[in-house]
């Protein structure tokens, strides 16, 4: 998911994020929800872990992008880890 410059800091992406895992875990019951972000992505990182997803692996030098390689982050979030505040 991308989100465009002048989108950003403004609560929507959370709000989107949050309505795809309700529906992933409470509607579908999907098991577990998955992210990748290139490693130099802090804001997604911090993104990523505010909302409850945790840090699973990382692919080293996985990546080529913009002329170099990148490690992938690779995070998780199981169903039961899914925080009860956001199933409102």
């Amino acid at each position: 998911m991308t989100i465009g410059a002048g989108h950003r800091r403004e609560g929507d992406a959370a709000e989107a994020v949050v309505m795809l895992l309700r529906y992933m875990f409470d509607e579908r019951r999907f098991h577990k929800c998955e992210a990748r972000v290139f490693a130099y992505n802090e804001a997604s990182l911090a993104f990523q872990r505010r909302l409850g997803f945790v840090e699973e692996g990382r692919l080293r030098d996985h990546v080529f992008h913009r002329g170099r390689h990148h490690d992938l982050v690779l995070l998780g979030m199981p169903g039961r880890e899914f925080a009860p505040g956001h199933r409102e």
